[in-house]
C-alpha cells in the first residue's frame, strides 16, 4: 500500500503510516493504528511501573509484602513464591466470552480478579528491595535491569557489577553517578562513553582512560579539559583533586557542563549502525524511530530493547532478550515470538494477543496470569480447533463493538489496552520519564495519580548538616534519617529524606566519593534528565564550513564539504529551541579526536 495520512484520536495530530509499516501490519494479521506512534509510546509506558516499590497485603496470605501494585490498585495480588507455586490455578478463573459485552470490559474484570506476581523478577539473590530485573545479585534499589551484582540505586543496570547511582550502563564495574557506558571501569559524572576507564565528568569518550572534563576523545590517555599531559603531569593533577568533597566534586561537573556545552553534539547518539534512526542507538541495522537500543534488527517505534537481540518488532516498549515479531507490547522478553497488545508476558511465549502476565504460553487470547497453557480464551481451556475457531470471531466482535472510554476514545481491535485500565498512577510510570504532566494534566487526560505520601519519620541530619568530605563521615551516618535537598519541591517523586545504607558507605570509602545530597528517587530524575526525547525533527546540520552557523564554535579540522555550508538533513531528538549545536555524523566525526 501507498503512505497514508490519518489524525491521532488521541492527540488530534496529523501522523503518517508508510508503506513499510503497512506491509509489516499485514504480515502480523493486524489493523493499521489509529494513536500516532508518540501517543502509543506514552500508553504503553503509562503501563510501566518501573521503579515504585509499595507496601501492601498479599490476597493470599494477608502478610505485607513489596509489590509493583499500589495497595489501592483494585487488582489480586500474591507474593511471588505463592504466584509459581501450585497453591492456585489461574483456570479457575476463566469465563465464557460474553458476545454482548465489550471485549475489554470483561478482560479488565478478569485482570482484576486473576491474582499478579507481586513483583516482576527473574530469578535474584538478596535483591529484595528491586524490581524488573533479571538474575539480580546483592542489588538494593535497582530497576529494569539484567543480570546486575552488587549494585546500588540503578536503573538499566545490565551485566554489570559495583556500580551505583547510573542509568543505563551494559558490562560496567565500579561506576558512580552516571548516563549510557558500555564496558566502562571507574568512570564518574560521564555519560555516553565506550571502553573507557578512570574517567571523570567526561561526555562521549571510546577506548579512553585517566581522562578528566573531556568530550569526543577517541584513544586517549591523561587528558585534562580535552589537553594531552604526561603520565606524571595527569598524576600531579588527579592526587590534587579531593574528589571525596562534594564542593569540589559539584564544582567541577559545573565547570564539565560549561566545557561540554561548547562542542558540538551528534545528530544521534549511536555507534556500529546502519541506516537508524531515533536516539542511544547502537549495533543495530534498520532501526526507525526507536531508543535505548542494543542490537536491534529491523525495528520501528521501540523503546528500552537494551538487552538483544531483538527482531521485526513494532511499538515494543521494554527489555527484548530475543523478540520477533512482536507489536504494541509493554515488558515482553526472553524468547517472545508473535506477540501482540499484551503486557508483563514472559518467558517463551508464543502467539498472544490481549495477555497479561502470561508466562511459558502460546496460543491464547484475553488472559491473564497464566503459566504453560494453551489454546485458552479469557482463562478458559478451550481445543486447538475450537480455540481457532472462535478468536477470529472476537476480533471481528471487537471490531463491531469498540470500547470507548471517559474520554471518548475508541478502542477497537489493534489497540493496545486503554489507559484507564492501568493498575499505576501516571507520576510514577515511565511515561512522565519522558511526557512529564501535572496533576491537573494528567487527571484531564484520563490517567491516575498519587500524592506521595505523609512520611512519619524525622529528619535527624539536615542536608546542609552533612560532612563535605568522605574522610569526616563516620560509621554514625549509617543511623542519620537526612534531608533530601529538593525538600519534597521538585516533581520527581522525592520522598524528602534517605538513609545511606553499610554497602552503601563502603563504596563511596572505597572509591573516595562524597555522600549524595538527594534521595535515590531525585537522583535518577537528575541522571535521566540528560536522556533526550522521543520525538524527532527534521534538521539541517548546523556546521557553515569553518565554524557552526551560530558561530558558537569554531572547527578543529576541514570537513568534506569544504568551507561551504553542509547539505546533510536529518532527524534528531534535538529540538530546534536547543542550545545545542547539532552536527550531522560527518561533521561531528570530523571533529573528534
Amino acid at each position: 500500500m501507498q503512505s497514508e495520512t490519518k489524525i491521532c484520536q488521541n492527540c488530534k495530530t496529523e501522523f503518517i503510516i508508510e508503506s513499510e509499516d503497512f506491509d509489516f501490519y499485514e504480515r502480523m494479521k493486524v489493523p493499521p493504528p489509529t494513536f500516532c506512534w508518540l501517543c502509543r509510546a506514552q500508553r504503553r509506558l503509562a503501563f510501566r511501573n518501573e521503579r515504585a516499590l509499595y507496601k501492601r497485603k498479599s490476597d493470599f496470605s494477608g502478610k505485607e509484602i513489596f509489590s509493583s501494585f499500589p495497595p489501592e490498585a483494585p487488582f489480586t495480588v500474591y507474593e511471588n513464591d505463592v504466584w509459581y507455586s501450585d497453591q492456585w490455578d489461574a483456570l479457575t478463573y476463566g469465563q465464557e466470552y460474553d458476545f454482548s459485552k465489550p471485549f475489554f470490559t470483561q478482560f479488565f474484570e478478569l485482570w482484576k480478579r486473576v491474582p499478579m506476581y507481586a513483583l516482576s523478577i527473574i530469578g535474584g539473590t538478596n535483591s529484595d528491595y528491586a524490581n524488573n530485573f533479571t538474575a539480580a545479585k546483592n542489588c538494593y534499589l535497582v530497576f529494569n535491569s539484567s543480570y546486575p551484582e552488587d549494585c546500588l540505586y540503578g536503573n538499566g543496570v545490565d551485566y554489570s557489577t559495583n556500580c551505583v547511582d547510573n542509568s543505563h550502563v551494559s558490562k560496567c564495574e565500579l561506576s558512580y553517578g552516571n548516563f549510557w557506558l558500555t564496558r566502562c571501569s571507574r568512570t564518574f559524572f560521564s555519560g555516553r562513553c565506550e571502553d573507557c576507564a578512570d574517567v571523570w565528568f567526561s561526555r562521549d569518550l571510546r577506548g579512553c582512560s585517566d581522562c578528566f572534563g573531556c568530550v569526543g576523545l577517541r584513544n586517549k590517555s591523561y587528558y585534562i579539559w580535552n589537553k594531552p599531559h604526561t603520565k606524571e603531569e595527569y598524576g600531579a593533577f588527579m592526587a590534587a583533586f579531593n574528589s571525596g568533597s562534594f564542593r569540589e566534586v559539584a564544582q567541577h561537573r559545573d565547570e564539565a557542563m560549561t566545557f561540554a556545552a561548547g562542542y558540538p553534539v551528534k545528530f544521534i547518539e549511536g555507534m556500529h549502525n546502519t541506516d537508524v534512526s531515533g536516539n542511544y542507538i547502537f549495533n543495530s541495522k534498520n532501526v526507525k524511530n526507536s531508543f535505548l537500543v542494543r542490537e536491534g534488527e529491523n525495528l520501528k517505534y521501540c523503546q528500552y530493547l537494551q538487552v538483544p537481540p531483538n527482531k521485526d518488532c513494532y511499538d515494543h516498549t521494554t527489555w527484548g532478550n530475543g523478540n520477533e515479531l512482536t507489536y504494541e507490547v509493554c515488558q515482553v522478553g526472553r524468547m517472545g515470538y508473535n506477540i501482540r497488545f499484551s503486557l508483563l508476558t514472559y518467558p517463551d511465549v508464543k502467539n498472544l494477543e490481549y495477555c497479561v502476565s502470561c508466562q511459558s504460553t502460546s496460543d491464547c487470547f484475553g488472559c491473564a496470569g497464566l503459566r504453560n497453557k494453551q489454546h485458552c480464551i479469557m482463562n478458559k481451556q478451550y481445543t486447538k480447533e475450537e480455540y481457532e475457531t472462535l478468536v477470529p470471531k472476537i476480533r471481528q466482535q471487537m471490531i463491531d463493538m469498540p470500547y470507548t472510554d471517559a474520554k471518548g476514545r475508541v478502542y477497537r481491535y489493534g489497540e493496545f489496552f486503554p489507559v484507564e485500565f492501568s493498575p499505576y498512577p501516571y507520576n510514577e510510570t515511565a511515561t512522565q520519564d519522558y511526557f512529564p504532566l501535572t496533576k491537573e494534566e494528567a487527571l484531564d487526560a484520563g490517567f491516575s495519580w498519587r500524592d506521595q505520601p505523609e512520611r512519619n519519620y524525622a529528619i535527624t541530619m539536615p542536608t546542609e548538616a552533612i560532612p563535605d568530605d568522605i574522610a569526616s563521615v563516620d560509621d554514625s551516618i549509617l543511623n542519620a534519617v537526612i534531608g533530601c535537598a529538593h525538600g519534597g519541591t521538585c516533581n520527581d517523586n522525592c520522598t524528602k529524606a534517605f538513609r545511606i545504607t553499610p554497602a552503601e558507605l563502603a563504596f563511596y570509602r572505597q572509591l573516595k566519593l562524597p555522600l549524595p545530597r538527594l534521595c535515590p528517587s531525585c537522583r535518577t530524575r537528575e541522571r535521566l534528565s540528560r536522556r533526550g526525547g522521543f520525538k524527532l525533527y527534521h534538521r539541517a546540520c548546523q556546521c557553515a564550513g569553518t565554524r557552526s552557523s551560530n558561530g558558537a564554535y569554531v572547527n578543529a579540522t576541514t570537513h568534506e564539504h569544504g568551507a561551504g555550508k553542509c547539505g546533510n538533513e536529518f532527524e534528531t531528538s534535538y529540538g530546534p529551541d536547543r542550545k545545542e549545536v547539532v552536527y550531522c555524523e560527518q561533521c561531528y566525526q570530523a571533529e573528534v579526536a
